[in-house]
This record gives C-alpha cells, sequence and structure tokens, in this order.
C-alpha cells in the first residue's frame, strides 16, 4: 500500500513538472530569439542569416536578434550556440567548419558535433570553382594538371586560410589527382582573390557566393566547378567530374543548429518556419545573388547530410595532414 502511494505520489509530482514545460512548448516563442552568427556582421553568413531571420520573424511573430560570435574558426561561436538550454530560444547558423571540419582539424573542441546539438535543418549550400589568373596558360582542367605535373612543386594556391573551405577543396583536388601545389593562406576571402585576380597568385577554389560576379567579369576564369551538375549562371563552365576529376565535389553549406535535447515539438515547429522562409521573396532573391542552392528538408535530412560531409572531408584532412592547433 505505501508502496502504490509512494510511485502515485511520484507519478503526480512528475506530472506537475512537465506541465509548465509542454505549456511553454505549446506557447513557444514568447520571447525575442537569439541566432547565432559565428562570424563577423557584413560578411555573407550573416547577411543570409539576417535574410532569413527576417522572413522567419514574420511568421513566429517574434524579433529574431542576431549574436555574432566570430574567432577560432568558428569555434567560438559553436559554443555559444551549442550546449546550453535546449529551449528554443537560441540558435545558430553552422557551416563546414563546424558541422563537417573542425573534428578532424582540432585536437578538442569545446562542443562534440555529434551530440551536443539539434539540427534543426539545412538553410543553402552553393560549389566552389577552381579559378585561375586570365594570363594562366591553362584553359581547361587537362591542361591545367598537365602543367602542375610538367611544374612540380612550383605552382602555388591561394586560400582565405588554413581549414577553410577553399583550402580542403584544393587538398581534396590534390588527393585526387595525385599532384602537389604550394599553398598560401590569407586572412580572409578578399585579400586572396585579390591577389588572384591581380596575378601575385595563379589559382585558388573559389565559392560562388563571392565569386560570381568576378567570374562572369573576367577578373578570374573559371576551369570547372565543383559541384554535381552545371550552375545555370555559368552553363559552359563544367563540372570537375566533366572535366575528368570524378568524385571531387566541393561545396560549402550551411544550417541551423540548436542545444541537444531541444523538444521535438519545437524543433518541428522551427524546421517548418525555415523551409518557409526559404521561399521567401527576399531570401530567394539574396540566395540568387549569391549563387546559392536552397536546402529545405527535414531535421533527419540535414543531419545525416553533415555528418556524411564529417565523414568524407575527414579522410581528405587526414590524408592532407592538416591540423590548426599544431605549431606549423
Amino acid at each position: 500500500m505505501q508502496r502504490r502511494t509512494l510511485l502515485s505520489a511520484l507519478a503526480a509530482a512528475g506530472a506537475t513538472t512537465a506541465a509548465p514545460w509542454a505549456a511553454a512548448q505549446a506557447a513557444w516563442p514568447d520571447q525575442p530569439l537569439r541566432w547565432v552568427v559565428p562570424y563577423p556582421a557584413g560578411g555573407g553568413t550573416d547577411v543570409l542569416a539576417r535574410t532569413v531571420a527576417e522572413a522567419m520573424r514574420q511568421t513566429l511573430g517574434q524579433q529574431i536578434i542576431v549574436d555574432n560570435r566570430p574567432g577560432a574558426s568558428t569555434n567560438i561561436g559553436g559554443q555559444a550556440g551549442g550546449p546550453g538550454q535546449p529551449d528554443g530560444n537560441t540558435f545558430m547558423s553552422a557551416d563546414n567548419a563546424i558541422l563537417a571540419y573542425n573534428e578532424h582539424l582540432f585536437t578538442k573542441l569545446p562542443f562534440n558535433p555529434e551530440k551536443d546539438f539539434t539540427y534543426v535543418g539545412g538553410i543553402s549550400r552553393f560549389p566552389l570553382a577552381l579559378v585561375v589568373h586570365p594570363s594562366f596558360e591553362a584553359k581547361t582542367v587537362k591542361e591545367f594538371l598537365d602543367y602542375v605535373r610538367a611544374n612540380p612543386g612550383k605552382l602555388n594556391y591561394a586560400s582565405p586560410g588554413n581549414g577553410s573551405p577553399h583550402h580542403l577543396a584544393m587538398e581534396m583536388f590534390k588527393h585526387r589527382t595525385k599532384t602537389f601545389l604550394t599553398h598560401i593562406p590569407y586572412r580572409g576571402a578578399a585579400p586572396a582573390l585579390q591577389d588572384v585576380m591581380g596575378g601575385q597568385v595563379p589559382c585558388m577554389f573559389l565559392d560562388l557566393a563571392a565569386g560570381l560576379p568576378v567570374i562572369t567579369s573576367g577578373k578570374v576564369r573559371a576551369l570547372a566547378i565543383g559541384s554535381a551538375k552545371r550552375v545555370a549562371a555559368l552553363p559552359d563552365v563544367p563540372t570537375l567530374a566533366e572535366a575528368g576529376v570524378p568524385n571531387t565535389e566541393v561545396f560549402a553549406f550551411q544550417g541551423i543548429l540548436a542545444p541537444a535535447g531541444l523538444p521535438a515539438a519545437i524543433t518541428t515547429r522551427l524546421n517548418a518556419e525555415l523551409n518557409k522562409a526559404l521561399l521567401n521573396p527576399a531570401v530567394v532573391k539574396r540566395m540568387t545573388d549569391f549563387g546559392m542552392e536552397a536546402l529545405p528538408g527535414t531535421p533527419e535530412q540535414f543531419r545525416a547530410m553533415a555528418r556524411a560531409e564529417s565523414k568524407r572531408w575527414g579522410e581528405i584532412i587526414k590524408a592532407a595532414g592538416v591540423k590548426l592547433d599544431c605549431p606549423p
């Protein structure tokens, strides 16, 4: 009798405790939301986040405050937007770094991408293109590879920095083609691109979000696109597979993460609002301007894609011996 009474009391206490939380979920969102962006204000990721946030605000009925937390190869932002209270009031932008690279680049991270996040949904992806200065003698990927092989170790390539998608895209290209080029890391995409346009460095992998205008204007020449199919804005530029380098799809992607343990009801609602925002005309225009492809879908699809990318890039990072927390 006493045992039955105790169990009844515990069940009642559990129901009492759960009731406010269930009510809170039903009322969500009942306060302004915080969107952590692990990059400085004004960059492509920040601009896209703000555009999507405004579209989501219109349907969620709450202000979404963008909180820029740049630094440490996005690890500062990852820590700020990841481990914490899964109440739906904080979520974050996450790209290749947090989702696929950093667990292989760093010996120790302030978060675990497998365990510390709820995967909410994808936002966009955009391919990288192998580009050269217009004066460079190679007009095709085959001619480029012929030149590299005829001049081993003499060709430099630029990137926005160690561990960036641009750097690792070239490492994958080198791995697939069994060639060697010397990496020249810069402090950001703008100075790297500036030196390729100026001819100081002959080539790089360039993301279309930043590079589409300089490609179409002829300031650099695209030899191939690292996507599964050609992009509408550059119909005459072949994919790397078409150019003879298969299994070398290279793209940057991003989506939304929240702290682990986010209630299913909030995850479902947040995912639905994100997918709805991706159809908003202002978001569609921004993505078109950036050469991006929207990534609508379920949380499960986004998680599966991100973890598959982590496995794929982990193999390349290990083969290249790239580490960011080790002395050069």
